[in-house]
């Protein structure tokens, strides 16, 4: 069987998507680039305050996206299948568990902000920055999960135009507002972090009623209204909950973990905390593309097999994993070659970007691990049907393997920033290796009309 897909439609429509979710992906990182860079020429506990703060944005990001992505799997087979009201109420049950957890998250955040920064580190000048930071952004939280399940409703039809207006709309709003608000501008109070956090608020505010806007008066597709979100479907419901938990434990775990390895960091100094939110920063805004890859995939696969066409996945999975080591290639090329001109934009001390350089070097040769693993999990076998898979993975690498040696690397052996940074890399490599496996023995194809048991044959898989 040939490696290559012959069908001109796939690659429209895999670079198509690619592409808009790509462009929303950088806008959206455009948001927290223009913070670090504001931040950092404010202050340097400030920059760390908020990139520490951030990693809980990050939890209630990873949980929501965990609902989002449990109901693009669910919808995109519906979609596939034209099924429109099963898509509504799937919508239905996605919001109810992101709003559920956002507003979890807002009352920890809101009661306990010092408590939550001490988690991450011990600098009393960057908890005290963070927590003031939490305070207000904490109000976004509720804004930002009806936003992208919306989002990923719309993105499960194929329509994702939308999300590029939201994100371009959002960073025009915060980069005018942080410029304004953070150092006082046109008359306005200097208010560093508070500013910042205000600043992202409004922008969060602003997306959902424009998401919200599209949805009633242009979209024609799926036409949902809001009497939608009051329904519920105790099948779907199940069905939801037997597809979705696995992600939103998976979900957790890893943003539990990119918490830990901040901490891990964090207690390691100022210098490293902001190395660490330079890199970082960077690294996700180079990556988007592998990361739009990965929703791309989950909706072209989701909806093959919901129009019966499962028997051409063996062709688009082998396909796409040659279109993922590309990208990592390219993405991996581009970071190595930028690394030394980011770090001059930032006014952060000499050790912070000699530190930043070294970490992006590192980056710089993990992405490429990053750009097919990651896709060819989340993406290929997690749309397939194999939600469990990706669960035990990420908890066996970083629970068992990379943050134990990790802590072991920092604490115990007392190891420089680089070698725990290292270290704390290394199962982006190593996850490849059980996903060459895991993917190209295609096993992980599930139909859930019969009790979702993988399919063995090309007859079985077509039911």
């Amino acid at each position: 069987m040939s490696l290559w897909v012959r069908e001109t439609s796939f690659y429209k429509s895999f670079f198509r998507l690619t592409l808009m979710i790509a462009l929303q992906n950088v806008i959206t990182l455009g948001v927290n680039l223009s913070d670090n860079l504001m931040l950092g020429g404010y202050s340097e506990p400030a920059l760390s305050g908020v990139a520490l703060a951030n990693q809980i944005q990050f939890i209630l990001h990873m949980l929501v996206m965990g609902a989002a992505e449990g109901l693009v799997i669910l919808s995109s087979r519906n979609w596939g299948a034209k099924n429109m009201e099963a898509i509504k109420k799937s919508a239905s049950i996605g919001m109810r568990i992101a709003l559920l957890v956002s507003i979890v998250m807002w009352m920890i955040v809101f009661l306990f902000p010092h408590a939550c920064m001490s988690l991450f580190t011990n600098e009393t000048r960057v908890i005290a920055e963070g927590a003031q930071y939490l305070r207000i952004i904490c109000f976004s939280y509720v804004f930002f999960a009806i936003t992208n399940v919306l989002l990923a409703t719309l993105r499960s039809v194929e329509i994702v135009r939308i999300g590029f207006i939201v994100s371009l709309s959002t960073l025009i709003i915060n980069v005018c507002l942080n410029y304004v608000l953070i150092y006082g501008h046109l008359g306005f109070p200097k208010m560093g972090v508070s500013g910042s956090a205000t600043a992202t608020l409004v922008a969060r505010i602003i997306e959902t009623v424009i998401v919200i806007t599209f949805i009633k008066r242009f979209d024609r597709r799926l036409m949902l209204k809001l009497k939608d979100f009051f329904r519920i479907d105790k099948e779907l419901f199940r069905q939801f909950l037997r597809i979705g938990s696995p992600i939103l434990m998976a979900n957790a775990l890893w943003a539990c973990a990119m918490g830990a390895q901040s901490a891990i960091l964090g207690h390691m100094g100022e210098s490293a905390i902001a190395a660490n939110s330079v890199a970082t920063t960077v690294f996700q805004l180079v990556t988007v593309i592998t990361y739009a890859s990965a929703s791309a995939t989950a909706v072209i696969i989701g909806k093959t097999i919901g129009e019966g066409h499962v028997s051409k996945i063996i062709t688009y999975s082998k396909t796409m994993q040659m279109l993922y080591v590309a990208i990592g290639l390219m993405t991996g090329v581009v970071l190595f070659i930028t690394k030394d001109y980011v770090t001059g934009l930032y006014s952060i001390s000499a050790d912070a970007k000699t530190l930043a350089v070294q970490f992006m070097t590192v980056l710089s040769i993990t992405v490429v691990g990053t750009a097919y693993q990651m896709p060819a999990l989340t993406g290929i076998v997690r749309s397939g049907g194999d939600t469990k898979f990706v669960l035990y993975n990420d908890f066996i690498f970083m629970w068992l393997v990379v943050l134990p040696a990790s802590t072991i690397c920092a604490f115990v052996l007392d190891l420089s920033p680089l070698l725990t940074f290292i270290c704390l890399k290394c199962d982006q490599i190593l996850k490849c290796f059980v996903a060459i496996v895991k993917v190209n023995r295609f096993k992980w194809i599930r139909t859930f009309n019969t009790d979702s048991r993988p399919a063995d044959s090309q007859e079985t898989m077509a039911t």
